[in-house]
């Protein structure tokens, strides 16, 4: 009698079948899962830390250009990428040539910094900001009657929002602007500094190397470098590209980021 064959289910295995065919003990796919966490999660950091950061604005001192209830995409690697929480950048460059992969702010651009120290506030001295660019290095800047002059040419500014307080508040003294002092040049052809500088009457200051002046379009609502000072280079952290998402905080209830969005805002650029 023909001896019956073993079925297949029974033969033995190869080394290499059984390991495609075999469960993954769970200890292994625990780590799989984590090392695509972690992957995930270093993608997300790199790209916040050197390429794109959301910033929402918190403040009208930009009106009209920005305003309170915008949410902007930063680009961080225009004027160069700094190292992940420290301020010293990242200067890239192709060897052998001037080319480089970054700019410095010019004046006019609209750019995000960490503030320098608000002895003010010190349970947030140093917020991250958006203002203008100003005063570039090597300017000459001062402002008479609420008007800004660089180099002694008066600036333009196409961009007010709101109309000026009344004359006591613009020549209203604040011991927060006596850091100009340390700035301020005399025996040039723009005259001589106040005394005492206030809100529309300062300078001539002159801006040294690796510093900027900023200021809020809306001026008359803007805390800026006429409080806290010029604002150092390794502070500058990125552009505004555009508005992703904006909505009206004023609205009245509790859910004004579903109900009152802004549609015509939604992908504005920002200049």
């Amino acid at each position: 009698m023909a001896s019956k064959r073993t079925p297949s289910s029974n033969k033995p295995k190869s080394t290499v079948a059984q390991a495609r065919g075999g469960k993954r003990p769970a200890s292994g796919r625990t780590w799989e899962n984590f090392k695509s966490i972690v992957a995930l999660v270093a993608i997300f950091l790199g790209i916040r830390a050197f390429i794109i950061e959301a910033y929402r604005i918190p403040s009208g001192s930009m009106e009209p250009s920005l305003l309170v209830g915008d949410w902007l995409f930063v680009n961080k690697f225009i004027y160069g990428p700094t190292i992940p929480f420290t301020n010293h950048p990242i200067r890239v460059r192709i060897p052998g040539t001037p080319i480089r992969f970054y700019r410095d702010p010019r004046r006019g651009d609209i750019v995000v910094f960490q503030s320098p120290p608000q002895i003010d506030q010190p349970e947030d001295p140093t917020p991250t900001l958006v203002k203008r660019v100003i005063g570039m290095p090597g300017d000459t800047i001062y402002m008479r009657q609420g008007l800004v002059y660089v180099n002694g040419i008066a600036q333009r500014q196409g961009y007010g929002a709101h109309e000026p307080p009344s004359p006591d508040e613009q020549h209203r003294y604040d011991p927060l602007f006596d850091w100009q002092h340390a700035f301020e040049i005399r025996g040039t052809r723009f005259g001589a500094p106040p005394a005492q500088p206030t809100h529309d009457d300062w300078g001539p200051l002159r801006i040294p190397e690796n510093r900027y002046m900023m200021l809020g379009d809306n001026r008359y609502n803007s805390k800026d470098s006429r409080y806290w000072g010029l604002v150092p280079r390794t502070n500058v952290r990125g552009q505004p590209m555009f508005v992703y998402y904006s909505y009206d905080p004023e609205c009245g209830s509790g859910v004004c980021f579903l109900t009152d969005i802004r549609w015509k805002r939604l992908g504005h650029l920002i200049r």
